[in-house]
């Protein structure tokens, strides 16, 4: 796969990857775009989930890097549930979460607010030497309007890299930190700072543990430079990076409606949340599923 230049677009697929073959026999999945994203359907996740479905959503997470579930009046409980059958959960290192529930993340944003979770492209807490695999956020309340979440593909935008930006990367590692994201970040909560947050470094491409593909691993939020290079460097080819990984056609955009959920792979795609639904409010709960080092 690689990018030429095109007439009008500037950037082109000029060898678009196949979709994904797989066959359901319990989902039904509707594509968002043919890159990233679908909406399953035939799905109560307030019911129990057996092996056969099981198998079936994780496959959807492997084709198609973030799934969407809508009308989901599933509890607390529930939420968690469904998310342990991903693995062990992470809890977050900095975030309010609900009463007692260290495991269910607050997600909310109303007319008080100085600001709104995951405004800026990231990979959730990257930061961490292991940093969570999957996160799946219900939203139970939302605007009518507005506060979409913005997902790209970075198998996607490591196919389309060059062969010579590829074998320049390749054994690249880079620094993620969470001290400039999360100190004094979630005051507006009441939550008080830690004495430090994480820092891990992880490699600049990652191996997908689960499917074997390639994908870039720096993002805005938490990168803060590339091991082994000059600052200036550093700074410009991660600016390179961020502006190639974020092409439109790497891209769905998903609009929010209440009870829906969203389960994201952190391990080969970004996201971002989009406020632009001040003064109205946005509420829900974010779980988050354990991963492993990058490698």
């Amino acid at each position: 796969m690689a990018l030429e230049k095109g007439a009008s677009m500037g950037l082109r697929l000029r060898d678009r990857a196949a979709a994904p073959a797989h066959s359901f026999e319990q989902l039904r999945i509707r594509r968002l775009t043919p890159n990233i994203g679908a909406e399953i359907e035939g799905v109560d996740l307030r019911q129990p989930i057996g092996p056969a479905l099981f198998a079936e959503i994780r496959q959807a997470l492997a084709d198609h890097l973030v799934i969407f579930f809508r009308d989901q009046a599933i509890t607390p409980d529930q939420h968690v549930a469904f998310a342990r059958l991903f693995g062990e959960l992470h809890f977050h290192p900095a975030a309010p979460h609900e009463p007692g529930r260290p495991e269910l993340m607050i997600v909310e944003a109303d007319a008080n607010s100085e600001r709104a979770n995951g405004e800026g492209w990231h990979s959730d807490v990257s930061c961490d030497a292991e940093p969570p695999m999957g996160s799946i956020l219900h939203i139970k309340e939302c605007p009518a309007d507005g506060g979409d979440t913005i997902f790209a593909n970075m198998y996607m935008a490591y196919d389309t890299l060059s062969e010579r930006m590829k074998a320049h990367l390749d054994g690249l590692e880079a620094e993620h930190d969470g001290e400039h994201v999360y100190r004094g970040l979630f005051r507006n909560f009441g939550v008080a700072d830690k004495p430090s947050y994480p820092r891990a470094i992880h490699p600049v491409i990652r191996t997908h543990p689960w499917t074997g593909r390639k994908a870039l691993y720096v993002n805005q939020g938490f990168t803060t430079r590339i091991l082994g290079l000059p600052r200036d460097e550093s700074d410009a080819l991660l600016g390179y990076l961020y502006r190639h990984m974020l092409h439109p056609m790497f891209q769905c955009r998903f609009r929010w409606t209440p009870n829906a959920l969203a389960f994201w792979d952190n391990s080969c795609a970004q996201h971002h949340a989009v406020w632009d639904y001040w003064p109205n409010r946005r509420y829900g709960n974010r779980v988050t599923i354990k991963g492993e080092k990058p490698v």
